[in-house]
């Protein structure tokens, strides 16, 4: 059956096989001509629920994965077997788990998505890219918006961001192409001895990191393509993985995974390459705001 997953190709992380296990199970309710609402009367589901299950939004039953296969006319056991052991493994803990206290569920889904990605694109406005600041500067940005009366929550979540960190130096890491707005280099985030270390972190990771490029983009540029507005484009290895916009607010997070929503913000990023210095520019760049902040008053 065409549902049915494949059996060599390996997938990274409990959040995309959720993902690719709805999928699956959504497929197989459409080839056999069910609504949401059918389907989910034999697990005693709501339709929403069931719309959550096929969009990887929650977590599986074993038993309710049974009875959608049986309904579904998957009675071959080793067909079944295969799904059942996706599903086991899309409900297994993610990596973050220990960080649950300092980790909303809306950005749960994020760190795993980012996990299992094979490109992420990436623009700022306002503080350098996650996944390239130093620890200083992490723990700088938290205080500003966590704020200082919460040292320890502070560290955990500083701890969690250097976790993240670790997908860029991983066997066969995923590549990473930043753009962020010069503004963003200049501001002092956590003094300028803080922002002096992550400016040279950024020049070594450009320097030696094969799969991280970093583009910025000029003061001078002006009005440019998506300013003011950062987000992230995630690409994954498996097909039947959607590209993913993630936007995240103060509160929340956006996530876009329609093709024409994700097309719009594929025009934008690629406006901003053009528009930004080029790659071969960024060492100069970082070279110079280094300078004008030592020549800057304390």
């Amino acid at each position: 059956m065409t549902g049915l997953p494949e059996q060599d190709r390996p997938v990274d992380g409990p959040t995309a096989v959720r993902i690719i296990v709805g999928a699956q199970l959504r497929q197989l309710r459409e080839e056999r001509g069910l609504t949401r609402a059918e389907a989910g009367e034999t697990i005693r589901a709501s339709e929403s629920k069931l719309s959550r299950m096929e969009l990887g939004r929650v977590g599986f039953k074993v038993r309710d994965v049974k009875d959608l296969l049986t309904l579904y006319g998957v009675d071959d056991e080793t067909e079944r077997e295969a799904v059942l052991a996706r599903v086991r493994q899309a409900n297994e803990p993610g990596w973050w788990q220990p960080y649950s206290d300092v980790t909303p569920n809306w950005f749960q889904r994020y760190l795993g998505l980012e996990a299992t990605a094979s490109l992420i694109r990436t623009y700022e406005v306002a503080f350098v890219p996650g996944l390239l600041q130093t620890e200083e500067y992490a723990r700088a940005v938290m205080r500003l918006n966590h704020g200082v009366g919460q040292l320890e929550e502070v560290e955990r979540r500083v701890r969690l961001r250097l976790e993240r960190q670790q997908v860029l130096t991983r066997p066969d890491p995923p590549r990473l192409w930043a753009v962020v707005d010069e503004a963003a280099l200049r501001r002092p985030v956590g003094g300028k001895r803080v922002m002096r270390d992550q400016l040279e972190s950024l020049i070594s990771v450009v320097i030696k990191a094969p799969n991280v490029s970093l583009q910025v983009v000029p003061l001078a540029a002006g009005g440019y393509a998506a300013a003011g507005s950062p987000f992230t484009i995630l690409r994954f290895p498996q097909a039947s993985l959607p590209d993913v916009v993630y936007m995240e607010q103060l509160a929340g997070a956006l996530y876009l995974d329609k093709r024409e929503d994700v097309d719009h913000y594929f025009d934008a990023v690629n406006r901003l390459f053009v528009e930004a210095a080029p790659v071969r520019d960024t060492v100069r760049i970082l070279d110079r705001i280094i300078h004008d902040l030592d020549e800057a008053p304390d």
